[in-house]
């Protein structure tokens, strides 16, 4: 094809229309992702009457489902043979089981007591994280397949990031400006039951679209990605297989990294509902607002990353940024607890906060660009190892890590809202000052803590420009010997 260029420095280029069907994909994880991370707590919890443990008990079944799931997913992927290759039978086959597991998590039964609703939430979680699952494995998949360029690698996924945040904020926006309003019986629009059942209906329609979308939009690419090879597959070979892959230790760090910091993420967003309403007392249209500043800082991090990539390397570049998130995004809260902030209903209070949240998240989303481009240079690594290609399997890890910023981000917020005596039905203005700042006292240290694990593996991860390079050269020498007849260990065609 004519969009297709090779350059052994910056391996294969591709098209911006690749790009963006490859990117717009990713609306429909950041969609759920969102709707997990921002709503699912407050709505179940607040608006349907369950104790918060018992919603983040409920996320975190579900999430031990996914963890045997992911890998399996994976797996599947990176051994399926068929005419549309070995990712985009999976994409299309999940576009509507996505959509309508969706739907059914915002819907819950009227008439189901506590135990019924608890029961009804972990069958529905696992529903559409099962899902998901089926699309987004194989999709994020593809990005190491499209390209083995160590910074247009970093481009690809910027495009990916962008588009997650973009569809994930655009419900967000959409939800609290024009689903979650106030009306006569509910005057917190955050806590109105119709509009959630609205909003699940538009989330569920948006994330059918992305789906299907970005499958055909990439199916051109098929003839250029890499097939499964011909063998014969039992049980025993594939746990085998999938043991050596993940025991990678550049990988088994980044990974590691990648999970305290999906922890902490996820506490992050799930609770920010909280801090906004109560902590910080802005209005649903101030906190609506608050998706400029979170779609700024993916806007930074979508032009920002391939430069950092490029100048600095990927490892230094997501360290230092992280800690430049982490510090930003406590110092209100720090503050605040000490009497050096701006007291609620202060005109400066929401443009100071609106600014930190710019800064921290900005730097936060570029630290996780930059770390999801080093899971994917772990592929031609692990190959000169193995002698596989485990695309599927690396990010199957990669997305199992991701679905945690909601399923233990979930969790642990609840238990900071437990440990803290929060109130349930609680209104805003009306919550004792005391246990407001007992919640930020949690926080805070959880919080550092969490991020300051995932510094310590990131700076295990021993992959460099130089490293890729080399393992690169040796894969082609390998190819070279194969189209000379001479036996190799690798599989498949090359791209």
């Amino acid at each position: 094809m004519a969009e297709v260029v090779s350059d052994a420095q910056t391996g294969r280029r591709l098209s911006m229309p690749t790009k963006l069907f490859y990117g717009f994909g990713s609306v429909a994880f950041g969609v759920k992702d969102n709707g997990f991370s921002y709503f699912l707590l407050i709505f179940y919890n607040q608006v349907m009457g369950l104790p918060a443990e018992t919603v983040g008990l409920a996320i975190m079944i579900a999430l031990f489902v996914d963890a045997f799931l992911d890998p399996i997913v994976g797996q599947a992927s990176d051994n399926f043979r068929s005419k549309w290759g070995r990712r985009h039978p999976f994409m299309y086959a999940a576009a509507i089981p996505v959509a309508v597991s969706y739907l059914l998590l915002w819907n819950p039964p009227q008439a189901l007591d506590h135990q019924g609703l608890f029961f009804y939430l972990i069958g529905t979680a696992i529903l559409i994280r099962s899902f998901i699952t089926c699309y987004e494995i194989p999709s994020s998949a593809l990005a190491a397949e499209l390209t083995t360029g160590y910074d247009e690698r970093t481009k690809l996924l910027s495009y990916r990031f962008l588009f997650g945040w973009i569809g994930g904020l655009a419900m967000y926006f959409a939800a609290l400006k024009i689903f979650l309003t106030p009306d006569a019986a509910h005057k917190v629009g955050q806590l109105n039951v119709e509009g959630y059942a609205h909003y699940g209906l538009a989330a569920a329609l948006l994330m059918l679209l992305a789906i299907l979308v970005s499958a055909v939009g990439t199916h051109g690419q098929i003839p250029f990605l890499r097939e499964a090879p011909h063998r014969k597959l039992n049980l025993a070979t594939l746990a085998r297989e999938m043991v050596g892959t993940l025991s990678h230790r550049s990988f088994l760090r980044i990974l590691t990294a990648n999970l305290f910091g999906a922890m902490a993420g996820g506490l992050t967003l799930s609770i920010s509902l909280y801090f906004t309403t109560f902590f910080w007392e802005f209005s649903s249209a101030q906190i609506a607002l608050f998706t400029f500043a979170s779609l700024t800082a993916a806007l930074f991090a979508f032009a920002a990353a391939p430069i950092f990539s490029r100048k600095f390397g990927k490892k230094r570049s997501a360290m230092t940024l992280l800690l430049i998130g982490v510090v930003v995004g406590v110092s209100p809260i720090v503050l605040r607890l000490m009497g050096l902030f701006p007291e609620n209903g202060s005109p400066l209070l929401f443009t100071l906060i609106f600014v930190q949240n710019v800064i921290s998240t900005g730097a936060t989303i570029t630290s996780n660009i930059l770390t999801s481009s080093m899971i994917a240079d772990v592929v031609e690594d692990s190959e000169l190892q193995t002698g596989r290609r485990s695309e599927g399997l690396f990010f199957a890890a990669s997305a199992f890590v991701a679905k945690a910023v909601t399923g233990i981000g979930i969790f642990t917020s609840a238990m900071l809202l437990k440990a803290a005596a929060f109130p349930q039905g609680a209104k805003p203005g009306e919550v004792d000052p005391a246990i407001i700042a007992r919640l930020g006292m949690i926080y805070v240290p959880v919080l550092v803590v969490l991020y300051g694990l995932c510094l310590i593996f990131m700076n295990g991860y021993r992959i460099t420009r130089e490293s890729h390079a080399e393992s690169l050269r040796q894969l082609a020498a390998a190819a070279d010997l194969v189209n000379e007849g001479e036996p190799a260990s690798g599989t498949g065609k090359l791209s």
